[in-house]
């Protein structure tokens, strides 16, 4: 009985230890700085950041929690189909409605608050990968992971933008550092007495809450958790209780915003899967992710990655990677954001190859890699300077591409919005159209503004043959634009074109009186409508003189 308790002691005082190690309470040595410079990095990303990428981080999130919050702004045909969930852009309504109450709603904050709150989770998700690769590897390959994750041209030009996709990035990094240490430390207690895994399982049902394809990674890891377990029982009914109660929560808000009730993640993934409704926005070969979308955001890290994953023998990891490319490689319609969650690891392994490289001692998983391999870096001493000319890579390709993509490429669509405010200040802009394909710009949540505003509707439908709005317009640009200000009762103050169309429109708009007043610079290189340097806008004559 003595040795028994000897024994029971001596296994409690191994878990505290470990406890202590890995609670999400005591930041590990350096850690504080790294969460402090992860703050002050995405905070000036989110004031450097001024491109456009995807119409969803406007329309979706920013432009809907506007009209919550002001009564004004645009809702797309997802929001009347139901495809979409309350829960994420009542996050940056609660922002607004903060500014209004305190009366600080001015055209410059509300239009970048959004993004600098996207910074502080940012942050959170950086923060929570340096966390990761500690419990994988130690504090080393840590600080090389989270050099990895700033430097990357990619995360710089999407994780501040105020997309769904970079908060689920966010919580899959947060929910699988509460995994591990869950798999390390299965009874340890974290915030309101929670488990590790009981809070990485909540944190996965709010991913799944702001993307339901979120659940291609759940799926991969639960199965794995439940094969490995020795609670198999109680890990089911775990995911089962707080998946219940967390759906349960988003279909509450989604009956107060909607009027009525909704489940949003079934008509989500009857559209997005059995419909394949995403393909009405374009299709790419089933290889896409694997040949151009992966590799172009992972660029010159991907060598790394690739070595990282040989050395540490993460094979769990390196296979959820493999795992979601695939599942996505099955639907038409792909986008770079969709593979957003899996970058991170990614790039975790990127660090750990760089770690290795200047300190593999630390970290003796590396002696079983290739033979090759530990002959060239370790034996021969050379491991420090291809660490060197490693960085020096990194750095030469990904910081002058971040900087491109996030202050010169597509530029036009928000510049655009800043000139038009400017207008509205000054009286000229009483009503404009953006005779340019759907969903190009911002809207009003840019403009904070509320003037007549139109833009060419890209609704789907099933009915056979149906062309929208917006096609009709690319497709006889000239017809289309003298029958559309043939009908209208008062002239529109501006209108906003793309100058590919010039050639086409100018002729048109001098007719009615309107005047090109500026070019605002756009892109250098063809976008999703083709090569589109400049925006044009054009003012209604009469209003020169005012």
């Amino acid at each position: 009985m003595r040795r028994r308790a000897s024994t029971h002691q001596k296994d409690r005082s191994s878990a505290v230890k470990q406890l202590k190690r890995f609670s999400n309470t005591e930041i590990p040595w350096g850690g504080s700085k790294v969460l402090m410079g992860c703050i002050a990095f995405r905070i000036l990303n989110a004031l450097v950041l001024q491109t456009a990428f995807n119409p969803d981080e406007y329309w979706q999130s920013v432009e809907v929690a506007h009209r919550i919050v002001f009564g004004y702004g645009h809702l797309t045909w997802e929001w009347s189909k139901g495809v979409r969930s309350y829960a994420h852009p009542l996050i940056f309504a609660g922002l607004y409605k903060l500014l209004e109450i305190t009366k600080m709603d001015t055209h410059w904050l509300v239009m970048k608050a959004p993004r600098l709150l996207q910074a502080l989770f940012a942050a959170a998700g950086d923060y929570y990968q340096f966390q990761l690769a500690s419990i994988y590897w130690g504090n080393h390959t840590a600080q090389w992971t989270i050099f990895c994750q700033l430097c990357n041209w990619f995360t710089f030009f999407c994780m501040v933008r105020t997309l769904s996709n970079c908060l689920e990035t966010v919580l899959t990094v947060a929910s699988l550092y509460y995994w591990a240490i869950g798999e390390k430390i299965p009874k340890s207690k974290h915030f309101c007495l929670l488990t590790a895994r009981q809070w990485a399982l909540f944190l996965a049902a709010l991913a799944c809450i702001m993307r339901p394809t979120s659940a291609v990674i759940w799926i991969y890891i639960g199965l794995m958790g439940l094969f490995k377990s020795d609670e198999k029982v109680q890990l089911l009914m775990e995911s089962i209780f707080i998946g219940t109660l967390t759906l349960c929560v988003s279909c509450l808000i989604d009956r107060w915003m909607y009027g009525k009730w909704i489940l949003v993640p079934l008509n989500f993934l009857r559209f997005n899967f059995l419909e394949s409704g995403g393909d009405y926005y374009g299709t790419h070969p089933w290889h896409w992710y694997f040949s151009q979308g992966f590799p172009a955001m992972i660029l010159t890290f991907m060598p790394l990655s690739i070595l990282g994953i040989w050395w540490s023998r993460k094979w769990q990891i390196a296979g959820l990677i493999v795992w979601v490319l695939s599942i996505y490689s099955f639907l038409g319609h792909k986008e770079f954001r969709f593979i957003l969650p899996i970058l991170p690891l990614a790039l975790m392994f990127a660090g750990y190859a760089l770690a290795n490289m200047s300190h593999p001692s630390e970290n003796p998983q590396s002696c079983s890699g290739s033979g090759l391999a530990n002959w060239f870096i370790y034996k021969q001493g050379k491991g420090k300077f291809w660490r060197t000319i490693s960085v020096l890579g990194l750095l030469v390709t990904n910081i002058p591409l971040a900087l491109y993509t996030s202050t010169i490429h597509q530029r036009g669509s928000e510049v655009v919005m800043q000139f038009l405010a400017d207008e509205i200040d000054s009286g000229h802009a009483k009503n404009v159209v953006f005779l340019m394909p759907c969903h190009s710009t911002p809207y009003y949540s840019y403009l904070h503004a509320n003037i007549s505003l139109h833009f060419l509707d890209c609704t789907p439908s099933k009915e056979a043959g149906y062309v929208d709005e917006s096609d009709r317009f690319m497709a006889e640009p000239t017809s289309f634009a003298q029958s559309f200000l043939k009908d209208q009762v008062e002239l529109p103050s501006h209108l906003i074109i793309y100058d590919s169309m010039e050639t086409s429109l100018s002729g048109v708009f001098k007719s009615y009186g309107y005047n090109e007043v500026i070019r605002i610079f756009h892109a250098h290189f063809p976008v999703d409508h083709g090569l589109i340097n400049y925006v044009l806008v054009y003012r209604l004559g009469d209003l020169l003189n005012l």
